[in-house]
């Protein structure tokens, strides 16, 4: 099986955490890969599921060998060895009063900061207009994080996340707030901090604001890329999935991309677009092939059903379906020469939540 298959398999299927590998657990809610595991496989870092309902019958998993490496195992026959990314030693630190660091940014992948400015989001709480895939308060009541993070915390963070782990690239999501910027603002404060600290690239995630001369102020606070992720297309499944966001229509969304490119630069703006939710093959593959038309780079990921969500037992997709799925976006974003490495900053340079990355040459 090659590489591409088998990182496409393992995000779908998920991960079984054997017995005797120790510092092998994951993480658990809030935003972004959450249930997840960071491994490497020949090289390469992936985010891969280890919570979910697939994942406890996945034919794959992760075992210490008699000599203490770690193997990957299907159905009991070892694959390939695996590597697990080092804690990294910012995690030791806290700040004067006392928060630990990791409550305030955590590793994603090998060499990615990444933190939610704003754990809480005006969404969230009621069920009308909550998205049905999304954890964000769930480690903010476990107490794995705090509700909002300062630029100063952020700013001591980073530069000791780039001082003693190398850090090349972060970003800074955020919760919907009750403000017509959708966190624009904020992520925006946040960036002149830490910039001010520390040389590091910052990717902000946001709803589309409702006015795009937020954009330019975000560019000249220090931000290098832009993320506004639809998560789904059709609108009956937008709807469906995520009634609140859905109010906000694909008109905006599709306007704000425009806008946002012409200030951030073709490439450097970014969407997540989930399969799995409902989208067809089709709607995904047009949708991607719109996008990059435009200059933004279409994150397709495979959904991973979170604990505790509504959609905590909806099916993930198949690995034959994200295969077809990412042999099309990749071959597009070839042709435009479009790749995720040369993005600044962000979740599609990352790219360890999907496979997409591998089939784009």
């Amino acid at each position: 099986m090659n590489k591409q298959r088998l990182i496409t398999e393992l995000q779908s299927q998920g991960l079984r955490l054997g017995e005797a590998t120790p510092g092998a657990a994951g993480r658990r809610g809030g935003a972004g890969p959450s249930d997840h595991r960071a491994i490497t496989i020949d090289g390469t870092t992936v985010m891969v599921p280890v919570y979910t309902d697939s994942a406890a019958h996945s034919p794959y998993t992760l075992r210490a060998t008699a000599t203490g490496l770690l193997s990957l195992e299907a159905s009991g026959e070892a694959i390939t060895p695996i590597d697990l990314p080092n804690p990294p030693q910012f995690y030791g630190l806290s700040t004067a009063d006392g928060i630990p660091y990791w409550k305030i940014a955590l590793l994603h992948g090998r060499d990615v900061l990444a933190t939610t400015v704003q754990q809480t989001c005006r969404r969230y709480r009621d069920p009308a207009t909550a998205c049905q895939f999304c954890a964000i308060e769930k480690s903010l009541d476990a107490g794995r994080t705090i509700a909002r993070k300062t630029p100063e915390q952020l700013a001591e963070v980073a530069a000791a996340a780039v001082r003693l782990d190398g850090v090349t690239h972060m970003i800074m999501t955020t919760g919907t707030p009750h403000t017509s910027d959708r966190g624009a603002a904020y992520l925006a404060e946040c960036a002149a901090a830490i910039r001010q600290r520390v040389n590091l690239p910052i990717q902000a995630q946001c709803e589309p604001p409702d006015d795009f001369a937020w954009f330019s102020r975000m560019r000249a606070a220090g931000i290098d890329s832009l993320g506004m992720h639809l998560e789904a297309v059709d609108p009956a499944v937008r709807a469906r999935i995520m009634p609140g966001k859905a109010e906000v229509p694909l008109t905006v969304y599709f306007a704000a991309f425009e806008a946002a490119v012409k200030v951030f630069g073709w490439g450097q703006v970014s969407t997540y677009l989930l399969a799995g939710l409902g989208d067809s093959l089709e709607t995904l593959v047009d949708a991607s092939d719109r996008l990059i038309s435009m200059g933004v780079y279409p994150f397709v990921v495979p959904f991973v059903p979170i604990g505790e969500t509504p959609l905590a037992h909806h099916p993930a997709p198949s690995s034959d379906f994200m295969v077809t799925l990412y042999q099309q976006v990749g071959a597009m974003l070839k042709r435009s020469g479009m790749a995720s490495a040369a993005m600044k900053a962000g979740c599609a340079k990352c790219g360890a939540c999907s496979a997409l990355s591998t089939f784009e040459g």
